[in-house]
């Protein structure tokens, strides 16, 4: 389905009473296993799935008509097979859509960051948001692709007198997001117990995604999710992107959320230790936990810089809120340094040129992003930074911080050029955090990552990994095991483990979306680009309104835009479809190829 994960089929998962509960049968059933009184509701037109709206109706029969509204929206001949509308219902705003001849009304906002979805790229019963790539079931709202943690609404809709009108619920048209039900945990726990039918190490998206997977699947074991961290999961793409917020406004769930649902959250929890023969993990502080299924989603970690001065205060790896906070704090009306042109680095420097008397930017190659993105593309980007007063200083290295009073005062380059600075941040990348698992029986390559299969299942049995940790095989470039730091990909990595967990055998099957945001321009990306070996560009450079198409052996494996959605969801679809975008096809400047010029 377009690079979407699929809901998985029903399936009964037998296994051991010593291990878990036995699992009831799906069919006609909620995620607590009791009887659904849904089975049979019909919104959509679609068998076997309830609404938002009708699910509120038969739990909570108290309910008044005035909870509700009804709106003629249109009439039957105004929208086209595959044509969307976005409506006013007078509380509220529903995406109508029209497809194969039946009508579907869902919210009309993407969970995720609110993207119009009447912007969007519907394919074949899903849609497809045009800013991040997260997909929607159009019939059951339900989220089949990432980012983003909730689905949409879905509104009843019918055809009178050649009328088109839909009934939504008031609550559902303003909160434009739904969150899957979920199963709470049937075992008796004791909180000090040593044991968790499930752990997860880690509480980022694939984490998180894992964790609500495994309720939203019918788990009803004790799942524990432990992070060195000691805030609630965050939204962590934002940090360099909004250095002024806190970590409860970059909250993703709420303690109610974990506590309603009975995902154990153990916060500042450090892992120092796996044993995969006894199936033991051990933590910092000496407790032991002893686990029947495991995921590893530790993330990265900085990759440190080698320079004299470590000692001097006010120079950062951006890691946390706070880290976030002080940076934009100590920027303030004074001198900013970043070292790295990485991603985070970049959108450091460009969220404090509003903020900082000067930015410089130091970094090791000639033009920023030049092996993701291209040389003209990464031109293009350093001349839009250079335009909102950034300095660079490129094809040069860090050689020592001075300071003052033990304060950041100064960065001297290898180049002998030394700049004024009162804060500096780091950002000359990553390797993924997994120091503590070198005797624990799990393989990992040279460079520390994970190696899984397309199951996300390790070496080892009943271990998983997931997020940046892990090398995977990616479909789209022939299942070469590749590492893909992105967000997005976090997500999936979470689901997929967790439904293997569960007995569902799934195999990952999505497209690489990434997106940055730089002086309110947002870059989008989808493919994996690596060793690209030209790059056509559609648009224009000075104008910051392109598309970027990267190509090797003649066909494109990857595509970059500005300004220009939803070109890269609309390629993100023929990508998923499993269809082969040839350079000639985009040669040309003709966009037809999106609908009939994919190949097999």
């Amino acid at each position: 389905m377009g690079g979407c994960l699929s809901k998985p089929k029903p399936v009964e998962v037998k296994v051991e009473l010593t291990l878990l509960e036995k699992e009831k049968e799906t069919d006609a059933t909620s995620p607590n296993g009791k009887v659904s009184p849904f089975s049979d509701c019909r919104p959509n037109g679609t068998p076997g799935h309830c609404s938002d709206e009708d699910t509120s109706v038969l739990l909570r029969p108290y309910h008044k008509p005035r909870d509700y509204v009804e709106a003629s929206v249109c009439h039957v001949k105004d929208l086209e097979n595959g044509q969307m509308r976005e409506v006013d219902l007078g509380s509220g705003r529903a995406l109508l859509i029209k497809e194969h001849g039946e009508f579907s009304a869902i919210g009309h906002k993407c969970p995720h960051y609110g993207a119009p979805l009447v912007k969007g790229v519907l394919s074949k019963g899903h849609i497809r948001c045009p800013w991040h790539g997260a997909c929607f079931n159009i019939a059951t709202g339900d989220i089949e692709d990432f980012p983003g943690l909730d689905s949409l609404p879905t509104f009843q809709v019918r055809v009178e007198k050649d009328k088109v009108i839909i009934r939504a619920n008031k609550q559902a048209l303003q909160s434009q997001k739904r969150t899957k039900a979920m199963s709470r945990c049937s075992a008796v726990i004791n909180s000090s117990m040593g044991f968790s039918h499930v752990l997860i190490i880690g509480a980022g998206p694939a984490g998180l995604v894992c964790g609500e997977t495994l309720r939203q699947e019918g788990f009803t074991d004790r799942i524990v999710m432990c992070t060195m961290d000691k805030h609630l999961p965050y939204d962590r793409p934002k940090l360099s992107k909004s250095l002024e917020c806190t970590a409860e406004q970059l909250r993703l769930r709420s303690m109610e959320f974990f506590q309603t649902h009975d995902i154990e959250l153990l916060t500042e929890k450090e892992v120092v230790s796996v044993d995969v023969r006894t199936k033991t993990v051990t933590f910092q502080d000496g407790l032991k936990m002893e686990y029947r299924k495991l995921l590893i989603a530790t993330g990265s970690k900085p990759k440190p810089l080698n320079y004299r001065g470590k000692d001097v205060e006010n120079v950062f790896y951006l890691r946390t809120p706070e880290d976030a906070n002080s940076i934009a704090r100590l920027a303030n009306n004074k001198n900013a340094v970043i070292v790295g042109t990485s991603f985070i680095g970049m959108e450091v420097a460009a969220a404090l040129t509003d903020k900082a008397h000067s930015v410089s930017v130091i970094g090791i190659d000639a033009i920023p992003f030049r092996k993701s993105l291209g040389e003209k593309v990464g031109k293009t980007i350093m001349k839009m930074f250079e335009t909102n007063r950034v300095k660079f200083y490129m094809q040069n290295e860090v050689s020592e911080m001075r300071g003052h009073h033990g304060q950041l005062k100064e960065v001297v380059l290898k180049s002998g050029k030394v700049l004024r600075a009162d804060v500096c941040v780091i950002g000359t990348g990553a390797g993924p955090a997994t120091s503590f698992l070198k005797q624990s029986g799990i393989h990992m390559d040279s460079k520390g990552f994970i190696p899984v299969s397309k199951t996300m299942q390790t070496n080892a049995d009943g271990v998983f990994a997931g997020g940046d940790v892990v090398t995977f095989p990616l479909s789209a470039r022939s299942n070469k095991k590749v590492n893909n730091s992105h967000w997005q990909m976090a997500h999936v990595h979470g689901r997929v483990a967790a439904l293997n967990m569960m007995g569902t055998t799934t195999e990952m099957k999505t497209v690489p979306y990434f997106w940055t945001a730089m002086f309110g321009k947002s870059i989008r990306y989808a493919g994996y680009g690596e060793g690209f070996d030209d790059v056509i560009i559609q648009g224009d450079l000075e104008e910051l309104k392109f598309v970027a198409f990267y190509t090797k052996n003649e066909e494109v494996i990857a595509v970059a835009s500005m300004n220009y959605d939803p070109i890269v969801s609309q390629v993100a679809e023929v990508f998923g479809s499993g269809k082969t975008i040839r350079k000639r096809d985009v040669e040309t400047g003709d966009m037809s190829w999106l609908i009939d010029k994919g190949t097999q």
